[in-house]
């Protein structure tokens, strides 16, 4: 064997211990089955809620890769239900006992499966989907492919992998394989939100927008993990996307991509954009702050 060749199985294998070691950090219990942590978040998954006039939209909340609905959503949920909205969460695209990891287009029909018992359970015409991350760019393909966007009333997503993102860690050494590859045997999820990968060539093919649903885009300059931050954002009229950057308005909000939704300022963004009966979120809006 060469030098050459020793140096590049030597990286490969340096490449691949962190891949493992990575996954374990975002899982947070390496490999925690999806059975032991289906559990609501505070104000969601009360199935004898019947939405007002106020608010006539159940809100269907989406986590991202690797999370649960408890994690993800455990301060917005209470949020939402104290403001009055229905809410719903799910856990959803288990492989390999991890959250949201399995194929995306897969996870869009579980989706479709858990839109179609939120509505039958409140009887309401559509809902709204807050999505972060995966959660808020999958709910497209539910909407694009699966029949979803006439049961769909706006989209608001949180970092969402809308093009993907061009790298997770570090760029790989010459001839050595990307660090998306390396997820590969582990999280197909994680591939599928590779910018350019197959799957997001086949769901932007119908743009960025389908007809009806509104869309809300809600980024931060200081996402470290669906880069660059501005490829979340989606192409469409004023009246039917917005695209917020937090720190226009907040310069000093130095949230990141893990955290965003524990953000109260996204929590006022998203407010705004649910409370509008037609269009997304009000780009002239000011939230407070903090």
């Amino acid at each position: 064997m060469t030098v050459q060749k020793a140096m590049t199985r030597q990286k490969r294998s340096i490449l691949s211990a962190i891949a493992v070691l990575v996954l374990s950090l975002l899982t947070g219990v390496g490999t925690a089955s999806a059975s032991t942590l289906d559990v609501s978040p505070p104000g969601a998954n009360d199935w004898g809620c019947k939405p007002s006039t106020a608010h006539p939209f159940p809100v269907v909340l989406v986590p991202g890769t690797f999370e649960n609905m408890a994690k993800n959503w455990s301060t917005l949920s209470p949020v939402l239900k104290n403001e009055g909205y229905c809410v719903f969460a799910l856990n959803y695209g288990e492989s390999n006992g991890i959250d949201a990891s399995g194929p995306i287009a897969d996870s869009a029909g579980e989706l479709a499966s858990f839109v179609d018992a939120v509505l039958a359970a409140t009887k309401a015409p559509q809902v709204d989907i807050v999505g972060h991350s995966q959660g808020g760019m999958m709910p497209r393909y539910y909407m694009g492919f699966l029949g979803g966007a006439k049961k769909v009333h706006h989209l608001v997503g949180i970092s969402p992998s809308n093009h993907g993102t061009e790298g997770l860690i570090l760029p790989p050494p010459e001839d050595a394989p990307s660090e998306m590859q390396l997820f590969e045997p582990f999280c197909q999820a994680c591939m599928d939100q590779e910018a350019g990968s197959a799957f997001l060539t086949k769901l932007n093919s119908l743009g960025d927008t389908v007809k009806g649903p509104a869309y809300t885009v809600i980024s931060t300059v200081h996402d470290e993990v669906v880069t660059p931050y501005r490829s979340q954002f989606l192409s469409g009229s004023a009246a039917q996307v917005s695209n917020i950057t937090l720190q226009n308005r907040c310069p000093l909000d130095p949230i990141e991509h893990d955290q965003t939704p524990n953000d109260p300022v996204v929590h006022q963004w998203v407010l705004n954009a649910l409370a509008h009966a037609d269009g997304p979120a009000d780009p002239g809006f000011r939230p407070a702050c903090l």
